[in-house]
Parts: structure tokens; sequence; C-alpha cells
């Protein structure tokens, strides 16, 4: 099973999180911080991911950025070897008046790029440079290739669920297993 449970804990946060790879989209996630709850059940819903987070914090950046490095740390465990997987997905997604793309490659290499066209500095109950750090720390310890941007819209909050729905089905895709190379690692150099 693809499964994995990862913890961390520092001065500033207690975090710990299971995830299940093959499961049916169930997020249980209480931060403290209703718009970072909304965007993990978004995530988990749409990438079929079951997630579970309890988690603490002092400052809502340092949980934050600690619930994304956590979570990008249970996905890379759990695809272990990476054999079999498709490694690549892509996305675009509408929500009302937004239209947002996501790519991804799970093939070991963090990277993010971020155009999300965002112009308020808070939506919700979270700032705006805390939902982009979200993304860039997702993608550093899963070590994944993340590219997300929004297309147009108006509405910010409208612009990024769309970008994180486009970016759920994305990983959807790209951690789905591929029959016909089950048993080999998707890379010409034989490992990621």
């Amino acid at each position: 099973m693809r499964r994995a449970k990862a913890k961390r804990k520092t001065a500033e946060v207690s975090i710990s999180i299971n995830i299940d790879l093959d499961g049916k989209g169930t997020a249980r996630t209480d931060t403290g911080n209703r718009f970072l709850d909304h965007l993990i059940r978004t995530l988990a819903r749409h990438s079929l991911i079951d997630i579970t987070i309890e988690a603490t914090g002092d400052l809502k950046h340092h949980l934050t950025e600690d619930v994304a490095l956590t979570l990008g740390e249970a996905i890379c465990q759990a695809l272990g070897n990476k054999k079999g997987i498709r490694r690549f997905g892509s996305a675009h997604v509408p929500m009302d008046d937004s239209l947002a793309r996501a790519a991804i490659d799970l093939g070991g290499r963090p990277y993010v790029y971020l155009d999300l066209k965002i112009k308020s500095g808070e939506i919700e109950d979270l700032k705006t440079e805390d939902i982009e750090h979200f993304f860039a720390s997702l993608a550093q310890t899963s070590k994944s290739n993340i590219h997300v941007a929004t297309l147009y819209g108006t509405n910010d909050h409208h612009k990024v669920e769309a970008a994180t729905k486009a970016l759920a089905l994305a990983l959807r895709e790209a951690l789905s297993k591929e029959p016909r190379t089950s048993r080999t690692i998707p890379s010409v150099k034989g490992e990621l």
C-alpha cells in the first residue's frame, strides 16, 4: 500500500500527517486556519489522496509552511521508489470567472513556478504570500517540479481554488499506476 506518516515538531509547530495515495479523497484537517484547511480538503478530494492532519503552530506563516513541508514529505515517502507511476500529470480547471493550469513531474527535482495572478494581500484568513509559500514548500519536500498558473480570472479566491484543483488533478494523474510499466521506474536513467 502507498501510505505514509510524517511528523514535524519544532519550537514553532507540531504536525502529524497520514496519507493514502490510493484513497478516496477524504480529508480530516483542523489547522486552525480555515482557508488552509479548505485548500487541503480541495487537494485531497480531487487528487483522491486521503489526508489526515493534526497541526498546531504559533503563527499562520509557520503553520502553512510546515504543513506543506510535512505533506510533501509524506507524499515522497508514500511513492517509494516510484516504480510504475505515470510520473507526469497536467490539468486545466475552470472555476466561475477563473481558469487555472497545472503540470507536475514527480521526477525528484524540486522546482516551483507560480503565476496565480492574485491581487489582494489576503484571501479569507490566509496571506497571499503564505498561499504561494504553501505550493513552494510542497514542491520542495515532495521533490516535485510543479508549474501552476491562473490564466485569467477576477476573484482571487476562485483563482487559488482553481489552481489547487488543477494541481490535485495533475498530481492524481502523475502518481497513478501505469499498468504497462508496473515494474519499471519512469526514467531513462533507471532511477528518480
